[in-house]
């Protein structure tokens, strides 16, 4: 009778099973838990991938012209090592290593809690609440920590192919850019980002739970060896960098230390469509395909071994 009574009270919601972030036992920490494999992911995957961002974003910020300085990828790298030694191509790293982790809080907080919300009796989304989830935590993370960082990042690249960089270091260089040009400064481009990241994380989000999903037959307590889920996030990621790769290039253009000569992104994407034409709205995508593919591999694979790891170890 009391369990009748209990269960009357208290209905069972999709999101209390043992797949929801907010389920009973060792699952109730999983949004923690998600946060602490997802910025120590974020570190790992950086540091390995990092110099196909550098040259991506340098192939990108390198308008045609007088002012073009590369002929290329091989070009660029060449250059850069010539130039800065080695480490050239590590140039904005700290920055990165420094948002990691809230970016990846915010990213895999935010899609557990809507996926949690969202899940049916079984545990499974449908595809277009893979699409939403996913999109969600793609704008949440560009707001509260992707822009910032981004801005900083691309402004440090930027500075780096002046003839006289004015940034002598991380903290030096942001207190620089909010003194000069205040908060607003470090959140440039913030339409762009949204959109950037927010089709990136419907993309492969969507990709990556659609694969497990089939690898799985609908059965989402079943286990996915790491190797064939990091098959399913190099696809993910290379789905994303078709998907927005012109927009990438406008956020990066306003995020870069002329971002002042553009209006607002609008003004931006109409200008470099009439200035260099179609096709520079995807500079940088090899360099970027091979970065992103083995990004989000990596990623997805550290994280669910780091996920399943905490769910012996923390309870």
């Amino acid at each position: 009778m009391d369990r009748v009574r209990n269960e009357s009270v208290f209905p069972r919601r999709p999101w209390m099973m043992s797949l929801g972030a907010a389920a009973a036992g060792g699952e109730g920490n999983k949004g923690l838990k998600g946060i602490v494999a997802g910025g120590i992911t974020g570190g790992i995957e950086i540091c390995i991938t990092f110099p196909t961002e550098f040259v991506k974003t340098q192939l990108q910020l390198d308008e045609k012209g007088g002012k073009r300085q590369y002929d290329g990828i091989v070009d660029c790298v060449k250059k850069t090592v010539r130039g800065h030694g080695v480490f050239g191509l590590y140039r904005g790293l700290s920055v990165l290593l420094y948002g990691s982790i809230p970016k990846s809080a915010v990213r895999f907080g935010a899609f557990e809690e809507f996926k949690k919300r969202s899940v049916d009796a079984k545990g499974n989304l449908t595809a277009g609440q893979r699409l939403l989830c996913g999109l969600g935590a793609g704008v949440a993370e560009a707001i509260f920590a992707v822009t910032p960082m981004e801005t900083v990042k691309v402004k440090f690249i930027n500075d780096q192919r002046s003839a006289k960089p004015q940034f002598k270091g991380f903290f030096h260089g942001v207190r620089t850019i909010i003194k000069n040009e205040g908060i607003r400064g470090t959140y440039q481009g913030l339409t762009a980002t949204i959109m950037k990241q927010g089709s990136n994380q419907a993309i492969r989000f969507y990709v990556m739970e659609t694969c497990k999903d089939w690898y799985r037959g609908g059965d989402s307590k079943k286990s996915v060896p790491k190797l064939v889920v990091g098959a399913f996030g190099a696809v993910a990621g290379a789905a994303s960098v078709f998907g927005n790769t012109p927009i990438d290039v406008v956020k990066t253009r306003m995020q870069g230390l002329e971002a002042s000569k553009y209006k607002n992104t609008m003004d931006c994407f109409t200008q470099i469509w009439k200035n260099e034409g179609p096709r520079a709205f995807y500079k940088g995508t090899i360099p970027r395909m091979s970065r992103v593919c083995l990004d989000v591999a990596i990623t997805f694979m550290i994280y669910d071994s780091f996920m399943e790891l905490f769910s012996k170890v923390w309870k």
